[in-house]
């Protein structure tokens, strides 16, 4: 059902969809389409909503995309096991690195960790390495990043990173060497977007791996005869490419992410985090 990308249009494929006398729902892919779908949907059946904003999860919409709160989580647990005390975020100014900051904020007790949010506008220094004498988080993307993992060359501050700020350039492998990111397993995401392009004849990203999650979850679900909330949050949770899932009542969704060192030739898994 076309939703137009707008919150008016999602409410009437929701609607429409409704009808059809649905056991689940997959979609909408927009944070401002999710609130539209979940009043019209009312609770009646479970919503897993692509959409990577988790302000918006609510008991019955599982706010299924990948969000900067699970994957901040992921790389703060593994550094913390790894040693790792005080920690300095970049907050560049984006919605993704705002939301990142936010995330460690509120996990700085539960991993006893000391967390100070520094925020950066472009083209402006990193602090000095000595204010953080651990690591420096930077959840970002793009030139900046890069500019930061140089200037911790051999500081012997750890660099941290997201899903978003990998790389694959020759010149920023080498620029990130060393670095711990948080991502989705490649393996298993690599083999889906070779079949994906095989099949296909397009590239897959992220949203075409999160339907494929959805719809091989909904499948799974069928096979079971469990198609209904209580089937999604079986605690025994979801295989999926994009991760391991497992669905809360509150809306939010677990997800297991790689640990990957960035290394000059690529990126090498070391573990597996789990993202809150």
């Amino acid at each position: 059902f076309d939703t137009g990308g707008t919150a008016a249009g999602a409410a009437a494929a929701a609607g429409q969809a409704l009808r059809s006398k649905p056991a689940l729902i997959l979609g909408p892919l927009s944070a401002e389409e999710v609130p539209a779908v979940t009043s019209t949907v009312a609770g009646r059946v479970p919503i897993i909503a692509f959409s990577n904003d988790a302000v918006l999860r609510a008991p019955g919409t599982y706010i299924f995309g990948i969000t900067a709160r699970q994957l901040t989580s992921a790389i703060l647990r593994y550094a913390r096991s790894r040693g790792v005390k005080n920690v300095a975020v970049i907050d560049d100014g984006s919605p993704w690195s705002a939301a990142a900051s936010l995330a460690a904020g509120q996990l700085e007790g539960e991993l006893g960790l000391r967390l100070r949010v520094l925020e950066v506008k472009a083209g402006q220094p990193l602090p000095a390495p000595g204010e953080a004498p651990d690591a420096v988080l930077i959840p970002g993307s793009g030139p900046a990043v890069l500019a930061a993992a140089r200037g911790l060359k051999d500081t012997g501050v750890q660099l941290l990173g997201t899903l978003q700020g990998i790389d694959n350039r020759p010149e920023a492998l080498e620029a990130l060497n060393g670095a711990w990111i948080a991502s989705p397993d490649p393996v298993a995401f690599g083999t889906f977007a070779s079949e994906f392009a095989a099949r296909n004849g397009g590239e897959a990203g992220t949203i075409t791996a999160l339907a494929y999650d959805a719809a091989g979850i909904a499948n799974a679900l069928r096979n079971a005869n469990t198609l209904n909330a209580a089937g999604l949050l079986d605690s025994k949770g979801f295989r999926c490419v994009t991760g391991p899932v497992r669905f809360r009542t509150d809306g939010s969704v677990a997800r297991d992410f790689a640990i990957l060192v960035a290394r000059p030739h690529g990126y090498e898994p070391v573990a597996v985090s789990s993202g809150s």
